[in-house]
């Protein structure tokens, strides 16, 4: 059965709540710790059950954000959600308070009661009201950049479609392009200050409603963070600004020598050749044939996820109007598969965002063979982006089926993008935490905010004509600071546990694959910082942990460059 015909019907959420509170009823009647562990696989079933419907209807509002019967779905789904969550903290409190606690632990692992403990700090009744507000506000957002309309070289395209121009070799189409994209920003500067105001407003009342001091130390415990704390987060942002950004520096004055000119403006920052960023060679089918032979050839597991994501047709690439921004891979548990998002739009990204999310699609795949409880196969989001940030390097051996003659210009580009996305993933969590910690900032003290904070980390941007990026909005455009905020650290730590993949792959690639399966298989039976250290990798958010890995990639920048 292809994706296209998996039914789609509205969750009945009366019945599934009055099913919850009943199991909840039974935990706390049993009599058994084997009792507890079958009513918990029968709750098991129906969040399998409810997640799959409410997921369908995410994927088919994503791909069209204009289809109303989507579109109205969505948002009742999240105005429900809030309410079966409130069910389900009442069931999750009676399994962490069981008198039976020792025996569910050997059954589970005493992670599981560690990450329910941080679930039940952060969320309340009283939040309901504010959640369903949050998920409309995030739609509107979400709406409101689908809707780009944008003329340009003669063609109407939407924000994603604009991004081959903003690699265009002739230099005034680059910055005509990145000025057409910021413009649709400015158009709509008030829209976008006011919803996120509200959103800000919104979080920190979420916070104060539970005791906590702002909505940065609610973020924690939403994200499940259960082995590090937010000075743990700001020791590796001082380490990156110390060790990974004056090597950048070193990368953007290169950059700017080989495309020919004396200072770097911000629609430079994405152009990496003189004669043009390296594309994928191909139609986008013969580019997922590439990827399908890919996957086939690099081990027997990827060979039996791949062929499961093609026969069930799983993928959703091409940018088209009325699309969400972005890519994503999400988990449709009844069905025992992932889904994978993404507008490609011909550069180099598009490859980049089939084995990112492949990443993740695998290690879902996997997790759901390896890991018998739910619960348990879902780590972390800095172990999830691991997985998928590492796989981009250790399909390596087969860019060449999607490069060409273009293969070692695409492994610069993509190294160098690598080490200099992580300052800016520091930057998008630093901005979350000062604007959080002042809730009472104005549009134009945020704004402020981000310049202040793009000289510390991207120092050799120049914004200076582009009146978007100049103004410090340039964080509008990033989806997740509406949508899901402090996620975006996530990806930073991920870089560096990734570009550690990378480094072992140049010396032995079958031991680095042995490696990271080994890591994937772990799911999210142990925190990331224990799946790191057990995996023989160093934890970067411990000093002095950034070092030998900066100084591995910068040795192979020096020897590679073209």
């Amino acid at each position: 059965m292809k994706f296209a015909d998996f039914p789609y019907q509205r969750p009945d959420y009366p019945a599934v709540m009055e099913k919850i509170s009943d199991l909840t009823a039974q935990l706390n009647a049993a009599t058994s710790a084997q009792q507890q562990i079958d009513i918990y696989k029968q709750l098991e079933e129906l969040s399998m059950e409810l997640s799959t419907a409410s997921t369908i209807c995410t994927i088919r509002y994503t791909v069209d954000t204009r289809d109303k019967f989507y579109s109205d779905e969505q948002e009742y789904n999240e105005q429900m959600s809030p309410l079966v969550h409130e069910k389900l903290q009442e069931f999750e409190k009676a399994l962490y308070h069981s008198k039976f606690r020792p025996e569910l632990e050997k059954e589970f692992g005493s992670l599981m009661f560690k990450n329910i403990e941080i679930s039940l700090k952060s969320f309340s009744p009283e939040l309901i009201p504010l959640i369903q507000e949050e998920n409309q506000l995030i739609q509107q957002y979400q709406k409101l950049c689908a809707s780009a309309k944008i003329e340009f070289n003669g063609k109407i395209c939407n924000l994603s479609q604009l991004g081959p121009y903003q690699q265009s070799p002739d230099r005034e189409v680059r910055k005509a392009a990145t000025q057409a994209y910021g413009k649709f920003f400015d158009d709509h500067q008030a829209e976008c200050d006011e919803i996120y105001d509200k959103l800000v407003k919104n979080r920190t009342e979420q916070a104060h409603k539970l005791g906590l001091p702002s909505y940065v130390e609610m973020a924690f415990l939403l994200r499940g963070r259960n082995c590090y704390a937010p000075e743990d987060i700001a020791n590796f942002r001082r380490q990156v600004v110390e060790d990974i950004v004056p090597v950048n520096n070193e990368i953007k004055r290169t950059q700017a020598k080989r495309i020919g000119v004396d200072h770097l403006q911000v629609y430079d920052n994405t152009y990496f050749f003189a004669d043009g960023n390296p594309l994928p060679h191909g139609t986008p089918e013969e580019l997922m044939e590439a990827g399908r032979r890919m996957y086939t050839e690099m081990s027997p597991e990827t060979a039996e996820f791949i062929k499961v994501m093609f026969d069930y047709d799983l993928f959703d690439v091409l940018s088209k109007e009325g699309k969400a921004m972005g890519g994503y891979c999400t988990s449709l548990p009844k069905y025992h598969v992932p889904f994978i998002f993404a507008n490609w739009n011909g550069t180099a990204g598009d490859v980049d965002v089939l084995t990112h999310e492949a990443g993740h699609a695998f290690a879902d795949y996997m997790a759901d063979k390896c890991i018998k409880y739910i619960e348990q196969r879902q780590p972390t989001m800095e172990v999830c982006e691991s997985h998928s940030m590492s796989m981009e390097f250790l399909t390596a051996p087969w860019h060449h089926l999607f490069f060409k003659e273009d293969t070692d210009k695409y492994e610069l580009f993509h190294a160098e993008s690598a080490m200099t996305f992580v300052p800016y993933g520091c930057q998008v969590d630093h901005f979350q935490e000062s604007v959080y910690r002042h809730p009472e900032w104005t549009p134009a003290q945020r704004n402020e905010e981000w310049n202040r904070l793009e000289k510390l980390y991207r120092p050799h941007l120049d914004n200076s004509e582009v009146n978007f990026y100049n103004r410090g909005a340039g964080w509008q455009r990033q989806l997740h600071i509406y949508e899901c905020p402090f996620y975006y650290i996530d990806y930073s730590l991920a870089q560096m546990i990734s570009l550690q993949f990378w480094s072992l792959s140049m010396h032995d690639h079958k031991a680095a694959w042995d490696k990271y399966l080994s890591f994937v298989k772990m799911g999210g039976t142990k925190t990331f910082v224990d799946i790191v250290k057990d995996s023989g990798l160093q934890c970067p958010i411990e000093d002095g942990s950034l070092k030998s890995t900066v100084a591995d990639i910068k040795r192979w920048l020096e020897t590679h460059q073209l």
